[in-house]
């Protein structure tokens, strides 16, 4: 929601743009070593308890990051935001996993990614209106009132989904066991590598399209909104063709990887071609964005389907690595940013074609069509 606010952000505090960018990436590497945490205490005690006080810290956080007098303490309230949104996309996954089995569990994560979808259509929309009327620091106290109402929500609505919690998953060694079991299965790290390479593009997009498409090409905050919303209805589109017409995982997340590398080929194809429109970055970032759409919800349902006495920490180990990689990755495009934007379709370019090749690799090449 805050994206079409980063060039702003940048001039008032007088950071740096890879600075200002730490508000992204770092909240994305907090985000997503809490999911360790939130993981094993939900197989530990159960999902309802660890997912409302998560979401109460997040909306805490919020208001911290409405007050923030410097760049330096945004960045450390948004650390403090992602620790405790982390607890929402964990326990939602080990939750789904409680109630279906695998094949069941495939639909259910795309039809919660069609919701999902819906959050990066219209928060930057929303986000680029509020900060034309209000500022950017209104953007944070909207996000804090958004997570009480989560709050509120979790309390009313959801009731508890683990009954077979594990005495055993907060023990060191017995944690130790279960992520090398989960690490030295080659179907689960095929599908976690897969979706961490896709949504690693998708970030870089994320991170570097504001200064791509307001810096450069000079797109208000609310077109910027606009533009962005259009990316996430690929999303949308792809997790509802896999919710309605996917049967084999694997069928469907190589469509998905293939679509990826395509788009990304095309999209950095144009850029160092010289061709820079908002249409050159936009249509081929749709495309991607379907791929996307179309790998996410299979590829974790084949990490998490086979561990149902651990599933959050499952999804925990599997969250914790995508979001990790998507952090180091738009980083990187930060870092590399020139006033172009080659880095960054560049890297998108690059996560599309090692996603449909690492996949290929390890899990289509040894079992090709076989529903994992």
């Amino acid at each position: 929601m805050f994206l079409p606010s980063l060039p702003t952000i940048a001039a008032v505090f007088g950071a740096e743009p890879a600075t200002a960018q730490l508000t992204v990436t770092l909240f994305l590497m907090a985000f997503a070593a809490s999911q360790l945490v939130y993981g094993p205490l939900s197989d530990r005690f159960g999902r309802r308890w660890v997912l409302i006080g998560g979401l109460a810290l997040y909306s805490v956080a919020g208001l911290a990051c409405a007050l923030a007098p410097t760049i330096g303490v945004l960045i450390g309230a948004r650390v403090l935001q992602a620790l405790g949104g982390g607890a929402g996309p964990v326990v939602a996954r080990a939750v789904i996993r409680d109630l279906y089995d695998r094949e069941r569990a495939a639909r259910v994560f795309s039809y919660m990614g069609m919701a999902q979808s819906l959050n990066p259509m219209l928060a930057p929309i929303v986000g680029g209106y509020v900060h034309e009327a209000f500022g950017w620091r209104a953007i944070f106290f909207v996000l804090a009132g958004a997570g009480t109402l989560f709050v509120a929500l979790m309390i009313v609505g959801v009731h508890e989904t683990n009954v077979r919690r594990d005495p055993t998953a907060l023990q060191p060694g017995q944690m130790g066991r279960n992520v090398a079991e989960l690490l030295t299965d080659r179907s689960y790290v095929a599908y976690v590598l897969v979706n961490a390479l896709m949504f690693g593009g998708q970030f870089a997009f994320i991170s570097g399209s504001s200064f791509v498409l307001i810096g450069v090409l000079g797109v208000s905050p609310s077109g910027f909104g606009l533009c962005f919303g259009s990316v996430a209805l690929g999303i949308m589109t792809g997790t509802f063709l896999s919710g309605r017409f996917g049967v084999r995982l694997d069928r469907m997340i190589l469509s998905g990887t293939g679509l990826g590398a395509t788009a990304g080929l095309l999209l950095a194809g144009l850029a160092w071609s010289g061709i820079l429109t908002v249409a050159a970055v936009i249509v081929p970032m749709f495309v991607f964005a379907v791929g996307l759409g179309l790998t996410l919800p299979n590829g974790m349902a084949g990490a998490v389907g086979p561990f149902p006495r651990m599933a959050g920490l499952a999804a925990a180990v599997a969250g914790f690595l995508q979001m990790t990689g998507s952090a180091l990755y738009s980083l990187a495009v930060g870092h590399f940013y020139d006033g172009t934007a080659r880095p960054m379709t560049t890297a998108i370019a690059v996560a599309g074609v090692a996603a449909l090749v690492c996949f290929w690799r390890l899990r289509w090449r040894r079992a090709p069509g076989v529903l994992a």
